[in-house]
């Protein structure tokens, strides 16, 4: 594994920064999805961070595309980054089609994007778990073991930089270095609270409300959060 933490890290110190780069960590996880993606050949790379009670972001993906991909999979709740948090093993799936029975929402709209094949590896040590990178491909095929061993080890990476930001955090508070990259999770989760209070609902239910409305108006989830943090969005309860 030393040889391929070695490539892996190399690989990333030599991806270039981009202008829309997010300072901080927020742009060390972009680099880092790019980096994967160009080491097994893949047509976009997500990491998503998560949470057990059900506060779910996209925290970097290599393309606004991949992006999208990966706010499917939180607006409809289903999908392999799903899958692989709950279950907490990687789940690999070399051809979408076949996956149709399994995510019927999720796979027919992958599949309609030109994704073939989705690889989600969970962020986890010991019994924390932080959240998942998805490697999605637009050709039919198993990885090889030496693009599995790269995908596997910059899933450690991203772990550890995950850990190390929220260690600078506690450290810092002034400098919060993981704000930029947990940006669109605390938004979602400040908008869980706030139609938890307006619906008088459980923390799941509220988040099941959003996710919901976004599917319903076609529209990302941070999207929907940030207009019910700025109160352009709110939810009433249903009359009897």
């Amino acid at each position: 594994m030393d040889d391929y933490l070695a490539r892996v890290e190399a690989l990333i110190v030599a991806e270039p920064t981009l202008a829309r780069d997010a300072a901080g960590l927020g742009g060390s996880m972009r680099r880092l999805c790019a980096a994967a993606g160009k080491s097994v050949n893949a047509c976009g790379v997500g990491l998503t961070v998560m949470a057990p009670d059900g506060v779910r972001g996209v925290t970097a993906a290599t393309d606004a595309a991949t992006e999208r991909l990966e706010d499917l999979q939180l607006t409809m709740g289903e999908g392999p980054c799903i899958e692989a948090f709950e279950r907490r093993i990687p789940v690999l799936v070399p051809d979408v089609a076949e996956a149709m029975h399994r995510w019927p929402g999720y796979a027919a709209e992958v599949h309609a994007s030109g994704v073939r094949a989705v690889f989600a590896f969970p962020l986890q040590v010991g019994a924390s778990r932080l959240g998942v990178l998805d490697v999605f491909r637009d050709e039919v095929g198993s990885l090889t073991s030496d693009s599995l061993a790269m995908c596997l080890t910059f899933a450690a990476v991203a772990l550890d930089t995950l850990l190390d930001g929220q260690e600078r955090a506690r450290l810092d508070e002034a400098d919060d270095g993981l704000g930029d990259g947990l940006g669109p999770r605390t938004v979602l989760f400040q908008a869980q609270g706030m139609v938890m209070i307006q619906l008088d609902v459980p923390l799941a239910d509220a988040f099941a409300r959003i996710r919901a409305h976004a599917y319903a108006h076609n529209r990302p989830l941070s999207e929907v959060a940030a207009d019910i943090v700025a109160r352009r969005l709110l939810f009433e309860r249903e009359r009897p």
